[in-house]
């Protein structure tokens, strides 16, 4: 075997073999941390997708723990994510029995283009932005469950802070 194929693991039948040596495994690992809700058969194909994207950067021996991190960090996304949806679903729908009808058209305005605003986000400045402002949790806190420094968590609000500064003049 060349000496190139040895330093990655583009290789077709290194990459099966990997496969087919830790898919199960993954699965298990992720199915017992996280539960079956949150399809851990899913995020291992995607852990193996971006497996194969990065093969370049990746040794033979540290496939596994590639893949283990990259899961685990797919499966923490997702359940903060669910949190942010589940928190939103908890708000209770705001009932003005004697308010303008003129504001509660503003109001309503508002809400689309803030729902719009938020959509342009990029996933991880929306997560992080969400986490903070609609969680409450502190950027430390978002860090750790994102496994990010907290610089990243505080580039991602202000980022996302500005952006839904350009698309919303209110804010």
């Amino acid at each position: 075997m060349p000496d190139a194929l040895k330093n990655n693991i583009c290789d077709d039948t290194l990459f099966s073999s990997a496969f087919n040596k830790y898919s199960k495994e993954l699965h298990n690992f992720l199915y017992f941390k996280f539960g079956d809700r949150l399809n851990p058969k899913d995020k291992v194909q995607e852990a193996f997708i971006k497996l194969w994207q990065n093969c370049a950067k990746v040794t033979p021996n540290k496939a596994k723990s590639y893949l283990y991190t990259i899961a685990n960090n797919m499966m923490l996304n997702e359940v903060a994510h669910q949190k942010v949806v589940l928190n939103y679903q908890k708000i209770p729908a705001k009932t003005h029995t004697n308010e303008n009808p003129e504001f509660l058209l503003e109001e309503q305005q508002y809400m689309e283009k803030l729902q719009r605003a938020l959509s342009n986000l990029s996933e991880a400045q929306r997560t992080a932005f969400l986490m903070n402002r609609v969680e409450g949790k502190k950027h430390r806190e978002i860090a750790e469950l994102l496994g990010i420094s907290t610089k990243a968590v505080e580039k991602r609000i202000y980022g996302a802070l500005n952006k839904l500064r350009e698309h919303i003049k209110e804010i």
